[in-house]
């Protein structure tokens, strides 16, 4: 229908380099690696790694992965899951099974959040399964959040606000 669509990771960083300048990443489609498995199932590497595969947004402090993954139905697409990285699955079109006994269809515009573990397995079930991969290392640091800022403390996210009405939120390095 002609519309375009788009999406964003915004990467929480830890307390002592919350106040680090900024660091947008313009990723255009043509500079995204991907591959298609013999299974038929499609990764576009954004972040991290899929086999020799590395994305092109590097250098981020919790180091995730981020891709876009398209499973045929009846496919399976497995990973293997970096220790102590927590994982998330967003389905953006069809269905899938996102756990082994299949029990739940998780249908688009849905989230799972996965326990821990050491490989992810995800199987197409109509039509073909869309979603974004997302893994990383949790900070393990308190989380206060409202609107766009994330910062650790109420208190820090009061001053960061006043600081955004006052116009130096924004700190140059």
């Amino acid at each position: 229908d002609g519309s375009m669509g788009g999406l964003q990771l915004w990467v929480n960083l830890p307390a002592e380099q919350k106040m680090t300048p900024p660091r947008y990443r313009e990723i255009r489609a043509a500079d995204i690696p991907g591959v298609e498995e013999e299974n038929g199932v499609s990764v576009k590497v954004i972040s991290g790694h899929y086999g020799s595969l590395q994305g092109p947004a590097r250098d981020i402090v919790t180091d995730p992965a981020y891709f876009d993954v398209s499973v045929p139905a009846g496919a399976t697409f497995r990973h293997e899951i970096e220790k102590g990285h927590a994982v998330l699955a967003y389905v953006l079109e069809g269905e899938g099974h996102f756990d082994p006994e299949a029990s739940r269809t998780v249908r688009g515009g849905e989230l799972v959040l996965f326990d821990t573990g050491t490989e992810v397995s995800i199987t197409g079930v109509r039509d073909t399964l869309r979603l974004l991969f997302i893994s990383g290392r949790p900070l393990g640091e308190p989380v206060a959040w409202h609107g766009p800022i994330v910062m650790n403390t109420r208190d820090e996210l009061q001053l960061a606000f006043e600081e955004y009405r006052n116009g130096t939120f924004i700190k140059d390095g």
